[in-house]
């Protein structure tokens, strides 16, 4: 069960309306009525909006590592821990579960930044043995999330990668990415950077409640021109595709191409963990006329559930409605012009010794 519920009016740019309790709480409490009047809307309209708060963490490790056969990376890094963009759909939020924090509410106003992390980057580059691979940035959540702007992590961060040479990859919604043109355009240039933009819809007014604090569609589109005019290598992430919400990929596609775009990609929406009830609970509150269906073409392409965890299905869903999604993306990739293969990044540049004298950037 939720906690008590804020009205929609009082949303004010976020995505969650209620604190998901999550998955290791040895209690769960039910809302009720205490006398006091606290369930009553009224009062809960005075009530200010939740505000974002941010807690430091000292940076033990940057780079992380994976092993799913599914994901086309094998290091990633991650300044931030929760995400203010708010996305309703997000897949990390059941990870705020493991800090004792609710994925719901908590993960987009309970913000945890990493103290330290270039510098912990930079030893790690440095390490004897190290082989490079380009690193993902901001796979977990967005590195260009809106404390960026202040706190400069990836900043940070980027500035050690482009030192030493290191190739990279960065997945963002965040129009902050263009702060940043002067160190990716000379990485791009020499086949040591890509960056991908998520344009989730066109559709302004859906996005708004979908993705309440991230850029705007036709933001995000000119950042992609933007990248795309400095030289740096562009693609779009028209992700998650979530049945009868977001029905306008092909258009999308068209829009992204024409900006700048040059390789495309997408995935299936994930309900994972706590991710379940928060986004049936946000469907009722935005979209109860689609509820139902949504969830059941969700079910059929995840073999009957809301999530299926199969590596070989969880990221693009399986049956007949996940195979017709499939087709509309290659189809219209194909009439696009859009790459079919990924470049691969230069790794031959790499160099560590240029990262001795690091603590002159700090």
């Amino acid at each position: 069960m939720t906690d008590t519920i804020i009205p929609v009016g009082l949303l004010k740019g976020r995505g969650v309306s209620f604190r998901q309790p999550h998955r290791f709480e040895s209690a769960q409490r039910n809302p009720f009525d205490d006398g006091w009047g606290t369930l009553d809307e009224a009062q809960a309209e005075a009530q200010p909006a939740p505000a974002t708060s941010v807690s430091w963490e000292d940076a033990r490790s940057a780079i992380t590592t994976n092993a799913s056969p599914d994901i086309g990376f094998l290091h990633g890094l991650n300044p931030y821990r929760g995400c203010e963009h708010g996305c309703v759909y997000c897949y990390a939020r059941p990870s705020h579960s493991y800090l004792n924090l609710s994925p719901g509410l908590d993960f987009e106003t309970r913000l945890i930044a990493k103290r330290g992390l270039a510098e912990v980057l930079a030893r790690e580059l440095q390490r004897p043995g190290y082989r490079p691979e380009h690193i993902a940035i901001g796979t977990v959540t967005d590195a260009y999330q809106p404390i960026e702007r202040e706190l400069r992590l990836t900043r940070a961060c980027l500035e050690v990668l482009a030192r030493a040479q290191h190739p990279l990859a960065i997945v963002t919604k965040g129009s902050g990415v263009e702060r940043d043109i002067d160190l990716l355009a000379p990485m791009g240039a020499n086949g040591l950077a890509a960056v991908y933009v998520t344009v989730t819809t066109l559709d302004a007014r859906l996005a708004r409640v979908l993705e309440p604090r991230a850029a705007a569609p036709h933001r995000r589109l000119r950042t992609i021109r933007t990248l795309a005019e400095a030289g740096i290598p562009v693609g779009v992430s028209v992700s998650p595709q979530i049945p009868f919400l977001n029905e306008d990929m092909e258009q999308v596609l068209e829009a992204a191409r024409e900006a700048g775009a040059r390789r495309a990609f997408y995935q299936v929406l994930r309900l994972p963990w706590e991710l379940s009830p928060i986004f049936r609970q946000w469907l009722m509150q935005h979209c109860p006329d689609r509820a139902g269906r949504v969830m059941a073409r969700i079910q059929d392409m995840r073999g009957g559930q809301d999530y299926d965890s199969d590596f070989g299905t969880r990221m693009k869903g399986s049956g007949p409605w996940a195979d017709l999604l499939r087709q509309r993306f290659h189809k219209a990739c194909t009439r696009l012009g859009y790459q079919q293969e990924r470049t691969p990044f230069d790794t031959t540049r790499f160099t560590p010794g240029a990262l001795s004298a690091q603590g002159q950037l700090f």
